[in-house]
């Protein structure tokens, strides 16, 4: 049985001589591993939709118990965001990320065009890479189930007038709620931090960009939604580190 869909990799491991093993998000089928056979080969017809970050439609059928690649049309390159390593290894993590947040065999259309729409702002759009990375971060983490919330304090139910935001609770609390919050990190916020978080979260996702900040508001906007990353999922990304290098 064959099927046709849209999908964009996320990472690639060569196989064999001149074959290699895919990870692709599509938007049915969720996180597929797709086999694409002698597509190191001179001339091969699958060459460029089997490389990272391409966005193609892809023909797969099933081959060993796994999906290959009978055909594929590439759609986006991305080709600045390619030919540059700060912008390439910032989407390497968007990309190592996103398949841990995603599963096989579960639908993730929001997800994908999520990392379409982050991978556009990078090849595209002339927006600060620390803003495109916190947005696309709160954004996965709300689509992934953890979403935090950033109504009012979760303490007082108040608007904080020194928000802070609790890293493992995912909640906004007040500076004068800490204690009654519990153990953990919080971390302080800018009002106008505060007001991105929110945008970004709860926002129209087609406008999720379309916010600028100072300079002390996009750091502290930055450093939140990075930490909450790495707090919710327990754990590092190699693909963060070497960015973090420049």
């Amino acid at each position: 049985m064959d099927i046709t869909t849209h999908a964009l990799v996320l990472r690639e491991v060569n196989y064999k001589e001149a074959d290699k093993l895919l990870t692709v998000l599509t938007p049915e089928q969720g996180k597929l591993t797709v086999s694409a056979r002698a597509c190191r080969r001179k001339n091969s017809r699958i060459a460029a939709a089997s490389q990272l970050l391409v966005y193609s439609e892809m023909t797969l059928y099933q081959f060993q118990g796994r999906w290959a690649i009978r055909e594929a049309n590439t759609e986006q390159l991305f080709r600045t965001v390619r030919e540059d390593i700060v912008k390439l290894s910032l989407a390497s993590y968007f990309s190592e990320l996103t398949e841990l947040t995603t599963q096989e065999d579960v639908a993730a259309p929001e997800v994908l065009s999520l990392m379409l729409n982050s991978l556009y702002a990078l090849d595209r759009l002339d927006k600060p890479l620390e803003l495109v990375k916190a947005a696309f971060e709160l954004k996965l983490m709300s689509l992934s189930g953890f979403a935090p919330l950033l109504d009012a304090c979760a303490v007082c139910g108040q608007e904080p007038e020194e928000p802070m935001f609790h890293l493992g609770e995912g909640v906004l609390h007040c500076r004068a709620c800490r204690s009654r919050v519990g153990d953990g990190v919080s971390m302080p916020l800018t009002q106008s931090a505060l007001a991105a978080m929110r945008h970004i979260v709860e926002g129209n996702p087609k406008r999720l960009f379309s916010f600028r900040l100072e300079p002390e508001s996009q750091r502290r906007l930055n450093e939140v939604s990075e930490a909450f990353v790495l707090t919710q999922m327990e754990r590092g990304f190699r693909t963060l580190d070497f960015y973090k290098q420049f």
